[in-house]
């Protein structure tokens, strides 16, 4: 491994984070003239926006022949925006949770990481399988957009509140941003697959793991910063429903289209379907008792987000390096704290649930 090989890294790192940024500013723009709600606008266009660079990595490393990097780079993407990003996020301000998101776009995360297991235990995902996880977004993305055309005037004031006037800005402005966004993650994502391929065999590290860790988070880097931004200006709806629809636009658009345009599909890595992908069950599964108590997200909660994305992260450089210590490890996350955390996470559900006007 060389200079060169890092500084393309780096590079391709700072051409998703730029690219991305114009993606999301031309299609919020655009977005903008159909009247879309704060919430949806969050669940779909600044979602899929800012799941761009893990769209242009996995299809990049699809085709690379990289299959741990493309399906990693999802799983790893989806456990990163819930743990790290919601639990950061919650830290510095208690989030809201609307009422759609409990009922209809996080039951239908867990929905479509389940989904996404049932489909790997084969050791594969097929073209076919990534086809119907692809007509599910559509599905979803048509839904939700019918839905929020439906709504009444006060949300279209509330709209207006957030973003000022919805047909400004000229169009072919617009086009063009998005144009480049899209160029410049192409291109940052041929660079940091090749980078990230070199710099695992270097270091005799797994492309599962480099895909799980440095390509996760810095494909994700898009929605840290507009998460973050987000609940510092008190758009807490666009703070959470980036995050949400980004982790259903990752399972049913990235890892569906890589499925099909890749030859023969997907190949699932042992360790993928041992650890990783029932984490990222557990993960999004988590955010149900979380989000119905009191349909927020409180600083302790985020404070537990961000301490099991460490822990997370630390048993897999356990894992890669071999380390003595990962037996003992694992043994207490999963024999103490996991079920602990769960246990409380239920007791506060259900201290909810039986509130009165609950």
């Amino acid at each position: 491994m060389d200079w060169m090989t890092v500084m393309a890294f780096i590079a391709g790192l700072v051409l998703l984070i730029g690219g991305g940024e114009l993606l999301v500013r031309g299609a919020s723009q655009l977005a903008a003239r159909l009247g879309i709600s704060p919430l949806v606008i969050g669940l779909t266009v600044v979602a899929y926006g800012t799941s761009a660079p893990e769209l242009a990595v996995s299809v990049q490393a699809g085709l690379a022949g990289s299959a741990d990097i493309a399906l990693g780079n999802v799983v790893g993407s989806n456990i990163f925006n819930v743990l790290f990003i919601l639990g950061l996020s919650a830290l510095i301000t208690p989030l809201a949770v609307a009422q759609q998101l409990v009922r209809l776009d996080v039951p239908l995360m867990v929905g479509a990481s389940v989904l996404l297991l049932v489909f790997a235990l084969d050791g594969r995902i097929g073209p076919v399988d990534g086809a119907l996880l692809l007509a599910g977004l559509f599905a979803y993305t048509v839904f939700v957009v019918r839905a929020s055309r439906r709504e009444s005037q006060a949300i279209e004031s509330e709209y207006g509140k957030e973003y000022g006037q919805r047909r400004s800005g000229r169009l072919p402005v617009q086009i063009g941003m998005i144009l480049a966004g899209l160029a410049l993650l192409i291109l940052g994502a041929r660079w940091l697959v090749g980078a990230a391929v070199t710099i695992a065999q270097a270091a005799g590290v797994s492309e599962t793991v480099i895909a799980l860790t440095i390509i996760a988070a810095g494909t994700s880097l898009p929605e840290v910063v507009t998460s973050i931004v987000a609940a510092l200006r008190g758009e807490r709806d666009i703070a959470v429903g980036n995050v949400i629809g980004s982790n259903i636009a990752n399972i049913l658009g990235i890892a569906g289209l890589t499925a099909v345009i890749t030859p023969g599909g997907l190949s699932v890595a042992p360790a993928l379907l041992r650890f990783d992908l029932p984490v990222m069950l557990a993960v999004a599964a988590a955010c149900l008792p979380v989000f119905v108590a009191g349909h927020r997200i409180a600083r302790w909660e985020g404070a537990l987000f961000f301490g099991y994305y460490l822990a997370y992260t630390l048993y897999l450089v356990l894992d890669a390096t071999g380390h003595d210590a990962l037996p003992a490890y694992s043994a207490v996350m999963l024999e103490f704290v996991l079920p602990l955390t769960l246990i409380t996470l239920l007791v506060v559900m259900a201290r909810t649930v039986r509130r009165p006007g609950n």
